[in-house]
This record gives C-alpha cells, structure tokens and sequence, in this order.
C-alpha cells in the first residue's frame, strides 16, 4: 500500500518532468509552448460558455415545469412490474444532460437511503456507468462547429440505456 500511495504522489510530477526534459533533448521551446497552449485553452472555455449556459437553462425549466414529475408518474407502474425503484429513475434522465445535476442527485439518494442501501448501490453504479451525452455533444461538438449530430446522439443515449440497464441488472443479482 505504502508503494501504491508514493507512486500516486510522484505520478504526475515524472511524468510532468520526462515531457519537459523530451521537449528540451528535441529542443522545443517548452516554455512557450506551455503557454501558447494555455491560451488555446482559454479560447476554448470562454467559447463553449453559451452552450453550457444554453444546458443548464434547459435544465432548470425541465425540472421546474413539473414535466419531470409528471413523467415519473407515468412510469411508476411500470417501474414497480421490473423492480426499479423510482428514486432512481430521475438521476437515470438527468445524467445524459447534466452531471452535475446527477451527481448532486446520486448524493441526495446515498444521504437519504444509505451508501450500502440498494437504491446507494444503484445510484452508485448508474453514475459510474453512464455519461453526459447531451451536454458533450452541446459544448464539445458545438466548441468545433458540428451541426450534424443525429448518429452521435443516437449513438451516445443507447450507450447510456444500456449503461443504466446494466446497472440495474448487476446491482439487482448483486446485491438484490
């Protein structure tokens, strides 16, 4: 353990120190170099800050409009035949867009239910094993200029479907 936790202190300053020592032996101006990528960096956050802002807008009236709400309860009946929890099914339709929004929602879920509850478990394992797919076709896609992204949001929410059934199935057989 004691090999693991030096090793995980000296990672990132060696390999920081090897990228700078090749690009000094190349002779690259590593220095500028460093810097003149910062401010790409930079160009590139200040660009997609009207697409995040565009997400979390859409987000706020989606909750705020009630149309969550209505549309769990559209579902609860079947969510019961399958063995779902319905606790579980907001965070479900939030991660795709938000994962900030999800993350605060999976440590409500393990504040109320208990980090080795199911629901703790489930919403553990929906959060590890899904992804923002609308927000990184929003501000990455929108950051390059792409406009056409009917297969990659296609693409990115049955990744997440099935991510979010595999969880469900793991977690039920696991610990179920």
């Amino acid at each position: 353990m004691a090999i693991i936790t030096a090793l995980s202190v000296w990672l990132i300053p060696i390999l920081i120190g090897i990228v700078i020592l090749h690009g000094t032996i190349k002779k690259v101006p590593t220095y500028e170099t460093f810097v003149e990528g910062g401010k790409e960096g930079f160009n590139i956050a200040v660009s997609i800050i009207p697409f995040i802002v565009g997400m979390l807008v859409s987000i706020g009236v989606f909750r705020a409009s009630g149309a969550l709400d209505y549309f769990l309860n559209m579902l609860k009946p079947i969510l019961a035949a399958i063995g779902v929890p319905p606790q579980v099914v907001p965070l479900a339709l939030i991660r795709p867009i938000s994962g900030n929004g999800a993350l605060g929602m999976m440590s409500d879920l393990i504040a109320q239910y208990g980090p080795d509850s199911f629901i703790g478990r489930l919403a553990s394992t929906i959060q590890g094993s899904t992804d923002t797919t609308f927000y990184i076709i929003t501000v990455y896609f929108g950051a390059v200029g792409i406009k056409k992204i009917g297969d990659a949001l296609k693409v990115g929410l049955l990744v997440d479907f099935v991510g979010i059934s595999a969880a469900i199935i793991i977690v039920t057989y696991v610990f179920g």
